[in-house]
C-alpha cells in the first residue's frame, strides 16, 4: 500500500523545513521528486541526499511567484518523463508585523507567494492531469487558518484561502478524476519558525498548549503528503487534513 512507483512528483519549497521532508517521503516510496526553491545550489545538494539513498529526484530552481517559469516546469517534466502525476504546493514566506505597521506591499508579497502562486500551480497541473484523468495536487495549508493570532495577518489571510481554494479546486477538478487537498500543520520546528523556537516563553506555551506536550518533527509531516498523493486516497477529496498534535481540537 501507498506506493508511489513511477510517479512524477514537484514539491516547492523543497529545499528544507516542511517541503524537504515532504520530497524526502515522496521518494522513499518511490516517487520521482523535482524539488524546487530558489536556491539552485541548495537543491543540488538535497537531490545529492536523494542519490545517495538511492531515490530519484531533479532539481527545479525557479520563484513560485514566477507563473511562467512554473508552467514550464511542468511541461518539461512531461516530455522529459512522459507523465506529472503529484503537485505539492507548499512553498510559503512569513511576515510578522503588527497591523498598524504591515506595509500593504508586504501584505501583497505574502499573499502572492502563498497563494496567488498555488493558485498558479495547481492551475498548471490541472492542465497536464486533465488529459490523462488522474493526479494529485496537495496544497500546505495552516493550524493559524483556523485558530489566529497577532501579527500575521497576511500569513493567516493566505493560508485561510488556500483552504478554501482547496474545497474548490477538489469539486471543479473531481470529474476529471484529480484530487485536491490540503495539509495544515501545527506548531513544526522549522527554519521559519526558528525565532519562535529561540523565544524561551513561547517554546513553553508551544509545549503546554499542544496535547502531544511538543513540537512537531520533520519526519511526522511527510507521511501525510505520501497518504493524500496514494491511489489509496482516491476517495479523499476537498479535506483538510490537520497535522498539529491535536491544538487546533483542544481547549
Amino acid at each position: 500500500m501507498f506506493s508511489l512507483t513511477g510517479k512524477v512528483a514537484l514539491v516547492t519549497g523543497a529545499s528544507r523545513g516542511l517541503g524537504w521532508a515532504m520530497a524526502q517521503s515522496l521518494a522513499t516510496c518511490g516517487a520521482h521528486v523535482i524539488l524546487n526553491a530558489r536556491d539552485a545550489a541548495a537543491l543540488e545538494g538535497r537531490v545529492k541526499e536523494l542519490h545517495g539513498r538511492g531515490l530519484k529526484g531533479e532539481a527545479a530552481a525557479f520563484d513560485v511567484t514566477d507563473h511562467a517559469a512554473g508552467a514550464a516546469c511542468l511541461q518539461g517534466a512531461v516530455k522529459r518523463h512522459g507523465r506529472f502525476d503529484i503537485l505539492v504546493a507548499n512553498a510559503g514566506i512569513q511576515h510578522r508585523k503588527p497591523i498598524m505597521e504591515f506595509e500593504a506591499a508586504d501584505f501583497q508579497r505574502v499573499i502572492d507567494t502563498n497563494l496567488t502562486a498555488v493558485w498558479a500551480l495547481a492551475k498548471e497541473a490541472a492542465r497536464v492531469m486533465i488529459p490523462r484523468k488522474a493526479g494529485r495536487i496537495i496544497m500546505t495549508g495552516s493550524m493559524s487558518a483556523i485558530l489566529a493570532r497577532p501579527t500575521i495577518s497576511a500569513y493567516i489571510a493566505s493560508k485561510g484561502a488556500v483552504h478554501a481554494l482547496t474545497r474548490e479546486l477538489a469539486i471543479e477538478l473531481a470529474p476529471h478524476g484529480i484530487t485536491v487537498n490540503a495539509i495544515a500543520p501545527g506548531y513544526f520546528a522549522t527554519e521559519m519558525n526558528t525565532a519562535l523556537i529561540e523565544n524561551r516563553e513561547f517554546n513553553d506555551w508551544v509545549c503546554k498548549r499542544t496535547p502531544a506536550g511538543r513540537w512537531g518533527r520533520l519526519e511526522e509531516i511527510g507521511p501525510a503528503a505520501v497518504f493524500l498523493a496514494s491511489d489509496e486516497a482516491a476517495y479523499v477529496n476537498g479535506h483538510v487534513l490537520h497535522v498539529d498534535g491535536a491544538f487546533s481540537v483542544s481547549m
